[in-house]
């Protein structure tokens, strides 16, 4: 592939859900060869004004595709954006020619897609640098979430932690370490915390399943309402990261807004929507049980709370922040504590506030995407840690759910459309995504319910 030093670099983002869409596209703008050190082309690393690159958008079909609101919540435009199928991604890539190709999906997601990818480039010839990565903090299915992610030219790690932790786990089962490559999130940015505001604001940041239960989802919110009474003075707000109805990530059962529909909350207290950055602008507090958010509010360098009233578990994924000083509960942050962050945990998370650090944690990805992709005769097959021999158990159930074969190949019977759905399919896909997140929100709830009796 020759140089690409006289026109823009082309990039490609495939992504499952809003939060993926998000990553995967600021990713690929701070990873494009010739470097931009945010969401908007500036300039280079070495300060030249550096062309933006052709950034096409494709979102995964599935329960998570986002809607038009949470795509606009997001702020990230794309030079093209469609809605695919995972064949019909794969026959995109097949005539497309693109420099880069960010995979910002689940985890089974990316070893499908992979594995299409390697079916359709096995003849040779040119072929883009691919890469993947995580949307946040890594704390559940590490083993898993890797080795489905293994075979991708890069798997970017958010922190010297995380990059540690990655290249652990591919040498501790054989598989080529060489990909992790250490960055930091995309999305941190905005003003560093300049003090108080007034009036003073505390943000309590939602994850749609952590927790996942209704008594645990209700303490929370009753306590975030009660702190609310105890400080008339101060704003309390709950950010939500979707609408009744809407999906992202995780499935969100239970969501807050229903919860809220049966308390008493006083006037300084109000549910907001909208894009993290905007609402950290005026926040104050930062309040969450293990949302990346934290990382966000720390970067700007604003106080910020993970959550003990629940225990410190696994399961919560608050465990990630042992060491970070942030540790505390309710009763604490009634009585008006405030924590003071390690820094050297912060550090090692890719929270850089001030510096100019984070600015400098993508270099190292830019320089070697820009060697993958001027190298001479191209770049060789890709390779994923599975295949057919090695997991022949584990494997063709996860192609199958993307009507793939064993080989990579499509399955008889997958979707062969090139262009948009009809006006038919598209009634009859709003119905059928509606029957399911009624189902997850509504009708499954019930049925565990009556398990326990």
């Amino acid at each position: 592939m020759p140089p690409r030093t006289s026109k823009p670099p082309r990039i490609a983002v495939l992504a499952d859900s809003d939060t993926r869409w998000k990553w995967g596209a600021l990713t690929a703008g701070r990873i494009a060869p010739g470097g931009r050190p945010g969401p908007s082309m500036e300039a280079g690393a070495d300060g030249d004004a550096q062309v933006a690159p052709v950034l096409d958008g494709y979102l995964l079909r599935g329960r998570a595709t986002p809607t038009p609101r949470q795509l606009a919540e997001v702020g990230v435009h794309a030079d093209s954006l469609r809605e695919v199928t995972a064949v019909e991604f794969l026959r995109s890539m097949a005539s497309e020619k693109y420099d880069i190709l960010v995979l910002a999906l689940v985890g089974g997601g990316v070893q499908a897609v992979l594995h299409g990818l390697k079916r359709i480039w096995e003849d040779g010839g040119e072929r883009p640098v691919v890469v993947t990565g995580y949307v946040g903090v890594v704390y559940e299915k590490l083993t898993d979430g890797l080795l489905l992610r293994h075979g991708a030219d890069l798997v970017l790690a958010n922190s010297r932690q995380d990059a540690e932790r990655f290249r652990a786990v591919y040498d501790g089962v054989g598989a080529d370490a060489s990909s992790v490559t250490e960055v930091a999130l995309p999305f941190l940015g905005g003003a560093p915390y300049a003090g108080e505001h007034d009036p003073y604001t505390v943000v309590f940041a939602a994850q749609p399943s952590v927790p996942e239960n209704r008594k645990d989802r209700t303490y929370l919110l009753e306590r975030l309402v009660r702190h609310a009474r105890l400080h008339p003075e101060r704003e309390v707000l709950l950010k939500l990261r979707s609408k009744p109805g809407e999906h992202t990530t995780h499935i969100e059962e239970l969501p807050y807004q229903k919860l809220a529909q049966r308390l008493d909350v006083p006037a300084n207290f109000r549910l907001v929507y909208g894009n993290m950055g905007e609402v950290l602008d005026r926040t104050d507090l930062m309040v969450t049980v293990s949302s990346t958010a934290a990382l966000e509010s720390l970067h700007r360098d604003i106080p910020t709370v993970v959550l003990t009233d629940l225990g410190v578990r696994e399961a919560l994924g608050n465990h990630h922040f042992v060491g970070s000083g942030c540790l505390a509960s309710w009763d604490q942050l009634d009585a008006g504590h405030r924590p003071a962050p390690d820094e050297d945990w912060v550090a090692r998370q890719g929270v850089a506030a001030g510096g100019g650090a984070y600015e400098r944690a993508f270099d190292a990805a830019r320089a070697r995407i820009a060697k993958l992709i001027d190298r001479p005769g191209g770049l060789p097959p890709l390779t994923p840690y599975y295949t057919p021999a090695t997991a022949p158990g584990y494997l063709p159930g996860i192609l199958a759910r993307h009507h793939l074969g064993p080989d990579g190949s499509p399955l008889p019977g997958a979707p062969a459309a090139e262009s948009g759905p009809g006006p038919v399919r598209q009634i009859v896909r709003r119905a059928a995504r509606g029957a399911y997140r009624h189902g997850v929100q509504r009708v499954a709830p019930v049925i565990r319910r009556m398990g326990d009796l």
